[in-house]
């Protein structure tokens, strides 16, 4: 999916690469506060903002704590999700 490799958890896509990015999914109502983060920036595909994943430049994943914290935010919000 976005022609990088995706991890799906019950159906629902969690995290992806993209571009040398790492992107996450997210609670849409976390989306403004997890974009003030360090390396955090709008998952923009090709001019479409997709609200609730959220890109993280290589700098924010420079580190295996760095990696898991984003991952691990992402498979707690994607497990909430209804399987598919």
């Amino acid at each position: 999916m976005f022609g990088g490799v995706g991890f799906m958890i019950n159906g629902n896509m969690c995290v992806g690469t993209w571009k040398g990015s790492l992107i996450v999914r997210l609670d849409r109502n976390d989306y403004r506060r997890m974009l003030a983060e360090p390396h955090a920036k709008p998952a923009d595909m090709n001019g479409r903002t997709m609200r609730g994943w959220v890109r993280i430049e290589p700098a924010g994943v420079a580190t295996e704590n760095d990696l898991a914290v984003w991952v691990e935010r992402a498979v707690v919000f994607t497990e909430s999700l209804p399987a598919k």
